[in-house]
């Protein structure tokens, strides 16, 4: 859908802006927010800044994200009191765009809060500040030399502000509201399609590799509960056994260098049973041969993660020369036991899988001793059907793959649209007030 522009337009003086519509002005933000130094109250709660969730609630966070923040109980009157309708900026501002707050309650003085005049809508501002268009603005108000350099109130000063009549504001708002609903309606029906393959994936490779490619085959009890029967003539082993060598880097990294010519991998590197070259790090001749002395990863050897996370797996290309990084271990592979393909996807389902996940329970952090990947367990056809069973989970995972990419390009291209969507509604580069009802 198309929206029109306004009627008529004028020069704002001010770069991030551009043009914008006539009637409109240009306000100094130090005019349109407040700095709020005001010290916590005693009834305040503590709140949390998120990019994602905006400023809410530190319970309500810590329940949304499933994972603990730093909680100020000492030094509390280090705490600032935020108002409902507040903005703020946090550490990663730069990032982001600055937060609105809805609610009554207390922050971290490392934050900076604005508190709104009488000409401010803020739902509008929520989107405008947020917008593509001003976090760059924002940006260039910070050259950001110190990693983790705060973005403060003179900042936000520096960068001047759309002066949008208030019922504009409002329906503008509510224009966007409405509009942006439904973008994010379609990138969640996106995201469960992603999760409905990824459940239907991982149920290929379990059946694959637990019962083979023959429906017809004679079945024998696996004296396992949850697994049932499996076929006669299949075996279930360790796979130290289909092993010439288990190889762990005793908890050290290579060297980086910024021209280096060999892949280090990290545990970053190895996902979904893919080898992973965005974000790589590489180092030198001098690296590779000192990291590879106890042994060379060759094709066909199967890269392993012991640690965050703990259980990912990637098959060592033809086309990359390549060294282990820290928290990871080299499986190297007896070929007359074992297909290299058939083994990569068996850690990633029936008995593999089971194992890995038990291990990985009552732990915050999972790390696999040599011991434990060296006894997971796994289910042996013969190499030829194991061969087979590979080829035939290449066929099929490349299906499921090709799906989820098509999905994750919606998701890109909706949220693209969104951005898009809000910049040019709040900078006026659209007239959306006859799409309000």
């Amino acid at each position: 859908m198309s929206f029109p522009r306004y009627p008529a337009y004028k020069d704002s003086g001010v770069a991030w802006l551009g043009d914008i519509p006539v009637h409109w002005g240009i306000g100094q933000s130090r005019r349109l927010f407040a700095l709020r130094n005001e010290r916590a109250l005693n009834s305040d709660k503590q709140l949390t800044a998120s990019q994602v969730h905006g400023v809410i609630y530190q319970d309500d966070f810590i329940r949304m994200e499933g994972r603990r923040v730093v909680e100020v109980i000492k030094g509390a009157d280090i705490l600032k009191h935020v108002e409902p309708n507040d903005f703020v900026i946090s550490m990663r501002s730069f990032q982001g765009g600055i937060e609105w707050c809805q609610v009554r309650g207390c922050i971290s003085s490392a934050y900076v809060m604005l508190a709104p005049c009488d000409r401010i809508h803020a739902p509008f501002f929520q989107y405008l500040l947020k917008s593509q268009s001003y976090i760059q603005a924002l940006q260039t108000t910070s050259n950001l030399v110190r990693d983790g350099q705060a973005l403060r109130y003179d900042n936000f000063t520096q960068v001047d502000l759309p002066l949008v009549p208030l019922p504009e504001q409002t329906q503008i708002a509510a224009f966007l509201d409405r509009e942006t609903a439904k973008i994010d309606a379609l990138v969640a029906e996106q995201r469960r399609l992603m999760a409905l393959l990824k459940e239907k994936r991982q149920a290929v490779i379990s059946h694959a590799v637990t019962r083979g490619l023959n429906p017809h085959a004679p079945m024998k009890p696996s004296g396992i509960e949850w697994l049932g029967d499996v076929p006669e003539h299949w075996v279930q082993s360790r796979i130290k056994y289909s092993l010439r060598g288990l190889i762990d880097t005793e908890h050290k990294t290579a060297p980086f260098f910024d021209d280096g010519e060999y892949l280090v991998v990290r545990t970053t590197n190895i996902k979904d049973g893919k080898l992973i070259l965005e974000g790589g790090k590489y180092t030198n001749f001098d690296g590779y041969e000192e990291w590879t002395r106890r042994g060379k990863p060759v094709p066909g050897d199967i890269m392993f993660t012991r640690e965050a996370p703990a259980g990912e797996a990637c098959l060592v290309p033809e086309d990359v020369q390549l060294c282990m990084g820290q928290r990871t271990v080299l499986m190297q592979i007896d070929h007359d036991a074992l297909d290299s393909l058939f083994a990569l996807w068996s850690l990633y389902g029936g008995l593999a899988s089971e194992f890995i996940t038990i291990l990985s329970q009552g732990s915050t952090v999972t790390h696999f001793n040599m011991s434990d990947i060296s006894n997971i367990p796994i289910m042996l056809p013969s190499v030829d059907e194991q061969r087979e069973i590979a080829g035939f989970l290449e066929s099929e995972l490349a299906k499921f793959d090709t799906l989820t990419t098509e999905a994750q390009r919606a998701i890109d291209l909706l949220q693209e649209r969104r951005t898009a969507l809000i910049s040019a509604a709040v900078t006026g580069q659209i007239d959306v007030r006859g799409a309000v009802k």
